[in-house]
C-alpha cells in the first residue's frame, strides 16, 4: 500500500528575474513501513523535495509547474492549508538537518515538544507534561525528567537530535522524513540514532523517508533507494540491488567515491617535526558571586605524541574527548603544562612575540570552512593577509603571485580572488582554506575536522589533494577527526583519545585490524560493517 506518490513532480525558484529548476518531473512512492533513501550530494534537490511534501517551501518564491504529491488518497499539491496543517505533524512530520538551529533556544524542551500535542490533540498542560516525559524515555533521552526545563544549548548534539524525533514522532505521523539525521554526529552515537530510528519506525509502523548523502547509512536503513543529481532522480530500485548492480553512471561515480582505501604503514625515517610530552590542558571552573575558582576540568591529560616529516598522526575521539583542544594547545593557543617541541626546539616557555615567527610553519585548517573566512574579504584578500602579518613578501605583485600559485595547487582559478566566500560551495571553501595555510609554506598543519560536513564525493576530492600535498610539500598532519573511515584512509598512525586521555597508540593498520582498548572496539563497530574492519 503506497504512503506517498510523487509523480512528474517540477519545483521552481523565482531569483530576481532568473528562474531556477530545482526539481524535474521526479517520481518516486513509499509503501506502508517502508524506508526509502533519497541520495545525492548538496544542491541536488533532495530537501527541497522534502519541503514540497511538507508544503514549507515559500510562496511567493517558489512554484510548482507540474505534478502530483498525493498522501494516501489526499492531493497534497492543491490542498487548502486548513487540510495541510492535519497533515503536518498528525500524518507527515519531519527531523531537520540542524537541530540546534531547529530548536527555539528560548524555549525549555517541555515548552517546544508539548505545544505541538496541545495543538493538534487539544489536551491540557498536565497531560502534555505526561506525554512529553513518555515520548522523551521512547526516544531514550537519559534523565528525561531533568531534561524537561532544560533549553537546547545545554544538550549535546545527539540529545538535541533525539529532542526532534521526539518532536516529530509526538502525534504518531505515518510517514516521518529524516533529513540529514546524522550529520555531524559522532559515530557512536549515529548509530544510536540510526537503531533509535529503525526500532521506533517498527513499533509505530512507520514509513520512513531518509534524505542523506552518506551510502553508509542507506546501506544500513533502506529498503529502496533514489538517486538524486541536478533536481532529477537518475536510478531508482532495491538497495542491495542499486548498490550491487549500478546503471547510470552518476550512481556509478558516487559509490566509486566510498573511502574504502587505507593508508600503508611504514616506518616514516625522517626527522620529528613536532613532539609533546605529558602535555595536559586544565580549564578553571569559576563559581560564587566573586568568581573564585572552585575547581578545574581535566580537558587533556598527559599526551604525548611524535610527528614526522611528511607523516600524518590521526587523533580520534568522540565531541567533547579533548581532540581540538589538544591541538589548539599544540599551537599555543590555550595555555597548557607539559613540553611542545618543534623541530627540535622546545616552544612552551616562549612568549607570544617569540612564538610569532613560528606561526607561519604551524597552521590549522578548521571544521567550518565557511565561519573561518572572513565574509567581509575576498578571497585574494583573505589570502594576502597572512603573506602581510609575517612580511613574507613586501612586493605587491610577487604577493599575488604566490597567492595565485597557491589557488592553482588546491585545484582552483587565480581569477576567483576578486570573489567573496559565499559564492563558493562547501568543498571550494575547503580548498580556499588549505590554500590560506599552504601559501605561508608550513611544514606541520593541523587539520581539524576538514571533511566532516562535505559531501562523499567532495570529501573524496579534498583527502586526494590532502595527501598530494603533503607528497609535494613533505608536510606533517595532525588529523583530527571523529570519522574512523576518513582516518583510516590518512593516518600512518593513530591515537584514540577519551576523556582526555590516550587509550591507544600505534600504526593505523594494526589498531584498525586487531583494537585492543574496548572504547576503540565500540567506535569500530559503530563506523564499520563486520566485514569493512576485516578488510
Amino acid at each position: 500500500m503506497k504512503i506517498l506518490n510523487i509523480q512528474n513532480l517540477s519545483v521552481n525558484f523565482k531569483v530576481g528575474s532568473k528562474t531556477i529548476e530545482a526539481i524535474k518531473n521526479i517520481y518516486f512512492h513509499i509503501d506502508k513501513g517502508e524506508t526509502f533513501a533519497l541520495v545525492g550530494e548538496s544542491g541536488a534537490g533532495k530537501s527541497v523535495t522534502a519541503l514540497s511534501i511538507m508544503k514549507l517551501l515559500p510562496e511567493r518564491k517558489a512554484y510548482f509547474p507540474s505534478g502530483s504529491i498525493m498522501f494516501r488518497d489526499k492531493e497534497i499539491m492543491n490542498a487548502s492549508e486548513k487540510i495541510i496543517r492535519t497533515i503536518r505533524g498528525n500524518g507527515i512530520s519531519m527531523i531537520f538537518q540542524e537541530p540546534m538551529t531547529s530548536l527555539n533556544p528560548l524555549h525549555t524542551i517541555e515548552k517546544q515538544l508539548s505545544e505541538g500535542l496541545i495543538l493538534h490533540q487539544n489536551i491540557t498542560h498536565e497531560k502534555a507534561r505526561e506525554k512529553v516525559l513518555e515520548l522523551l524515555k521512547v526516544v531514550q533521552l537519559s534523565d528525561a525528567e531533568d531534561r524537561l526545563n532544560a533549553y537546547p544549548h545545554q544538550l549535546s548534539g545527539g540529545q538535541r537530535q533525539r529532542v526532534m524525533i521526539a518532536m516529530a514522532l509526538a502525534n504518531k505521523p505515518e510517514l516521518l522524513i529524516a533529513d540529514e539525521p546524522t550529520t555531524a554526529l559522532d559515530v557512536t552515537i549515529q548509530a544510536e540514532i540510526l537503531e533509535l530510528l529503525k526500532n521506533l519506525q517498527t513499533k509505530f509502523d512507520m514509513s520512513l523517508l531518509l534524505i542523506t548523502h552518506d551510502l553508509f547509512v542507506v546501506r544500513k536503513m533502506a529498503d529502496r533507494v533514489g538517486i538524486m543529481k541536478d533536481g532529477e532522480i537518475v536510478e531508482t530500485g532495491n538497495t542491495k540491488e542499486v548498490f550491487k548492480n549500478p546503471k547510470h553512471k552518476y550512481t556509478k561515480y558516487l559509490i566509486s567515491s566510498e573511502l574504502k582505501e587505507k593508508v600503508k604503514t611504514k616506518d616514516i625515517d625522517k626527522p620529528t617535526i613536532l613532539k609533546t610530552d605529558n602535555l595536559s590542558v586544565n580549564f578553571p571552573i569559576y563559581k560564587g558571586i566573586f568568581k573564585s575558582i572552585r575547581g578545574y576540568v581535566n580537558a587533556v591529560k598527559n599526551v604525548s605524541i611524535d610527528i614526522k616529516q611528511g607523516q600524518t598522526v590521526g587523533l580520534v575521539g568522540e565531541s567533547g574527548s579533548g581532540k581540538t583542544t589538544f591541538g589548539l594547545a599544540v599551537l599555543r593557543l590555550v595555555s597548557s603544562k607539559g613540553s611542545i617541541e618543534f623541530k627540535g626546539e622546545e616552544i612552551q616557555g616562549l612568549r607570544s612575540k617569540e612564538t610569532r615567527p613560528l606561526r607561519k610553519e604551524m597552521q590549522i585548517i578548521f571544521q567550518d570552512p565557511y565561519a573561518s573566512l572572513n565574509p567581509r574579504l575576498t578571497i585574494g584578500q583573505i589570502l594576502e593577509e597572512g603573506l602581510q602579518v609575517h612580511e613574507i613578501v613586501t612586493n605587491k605583485s610577487e604577493r599575488d603571485n604566490l597567492i595565485s600559485n597557491a589557488l592553482v595547487e588546491v585545484g582552483l582559478e587565480p581569477e576567483m580572488t576578486s570573489r567573496y566566500p559565499h559564492e563558493f560551495s562547501g568543498g571550494q571553501r575547503q580548498r580556499i582554506c588549505i590554500a590560506r595555510a599552504l601559501v605561508l609554506k608550513p611544514r606541520f598543519l593541523i587539520l581539524d575536522e576538514p571533511t566532516s560536513s562535505l559531501d562523499m564525493s567532495v570529501q573524496t576530492q579534498v583527502l586526494k589533494l590532502l595527501k598530494n600535498l603533503q607528497k609535494k610539500c613533505n608536510l606533517a598532519y595532525l588529523f583530527i577527526s571523529h570519522d574512523l573511515r576518513v582516518v583510516r584512509a590518512m593516518s600512518h598512525e593513530i591515537l584514540v583519545i577519551k576523556d582526555g586521555n590516550i587509550v591507544e597508540h600505534g600504526p593505523a593498520d594494526k589498531i584498525f585490524t586487531n583494537p585492543q582498548h574496548e572504547y576503540t572496539q565500540r567506535l569500530f563497530k559503530a563506523a564499520f560493517d563486520e566485514t569493512q574492519i576485516a578488510s
